[in-house]
């Protein structure tokens, strides 16, 4: 069953208990149930070191601990966060996965600049949320699955290689004995699969890039 969880973290300057820690099969961090002290539930990614019967809060006015959700105006500089906005009101987009966290490196204006996991160093506007803390389950990336069996359990099933196929089912297939191909690696529809880029140039949120994950070199915005 799919864990509905609130990444928006809207339900300001009401406290919530967290009633439980729990592995979730449809993400690699965990997520916490809270309970609110209006009597509501809501499921959110668990932050790393958030214990069961801690409180946390969401607004602007709550203190900046761990698991508070809060505009990136008001968390200091230096602090790392997760399920961070790209517009406000959106709910989180980035910095989701297990182990994970952004820093804070600056303030200025309207727009808070962080340095993502990835490396990539974008602005983000200050009225965006993001919850304080790095993300649990941090060992996640050191799980080796040991068998195929373990991949079928996550709903994953066989993938056979182009080049073990006939010349009818991919460009790849046939040849006589084991051929490597003779082409450079495609998908069945004969889309090159290595060196292409798969990012959108005309997403409106590229020109709040000022370092790029990959070269390392400053962007310069129109």
């Amino acid at each position: 069953m799919y864990r509905v969880i609130d990444f928006k973290r809207d339900k300001d300057n009401v406290p919530a208990r967290v009633a439980t820690i729990e592995y979730d099969p449809n993400r690699n961090c965990f997520i916490s149930l809270l309970h609110y002290a209006d009597g509501e539930k809501r499921y959110i990614l668990a932050p790393q070191g958030i214990k069961t019967g801690d409180s946390v809060e969401s607004g602007a006015s709550c203190e900046p601990k761990i698991g508070n959700a809060m505009p990136l105006a008001a968390i200091p500089a230096g602090l790392e966060v997760h399920n961070i906005e790209m517009r406000a009101g959106q709910g989180g987009k980035l910095v989701r996965g297990a182990g994970n966290a952004a820093r804070i490196v600056a303030k200025e204006g309207d727009w808070v600049t962080l340095v993502l996991p990835s490396g990539e160093m974008r602005t983000i506007h200050k009225g965006c949320r993001a919850t304080i803390g790095q993300l649990s389950n941090p060992d996640d990336q050191h799980v080796r699955i040991g068998k195929a069996g373990r991949m079928r359990y996550l709903g994953r099933r066989p993938h056979v290689r182009g080049k073990a196929q006939n010349p009818v089912s991919h460009p790849m297939g046939g040849g006589e004995g084991r051929a490597n191909g003779g082409r450079h690696p495609c998908s069945p529809t004969g889309v090159l699969a290595k060196g292409g880029k798969t990012r959108n140039p005309r997403s409106r949120s590229n020109k709040r890039i000022i370092r790029r994950r990959k070269s390392g070199r400053f962007q310069i915005r129109p």
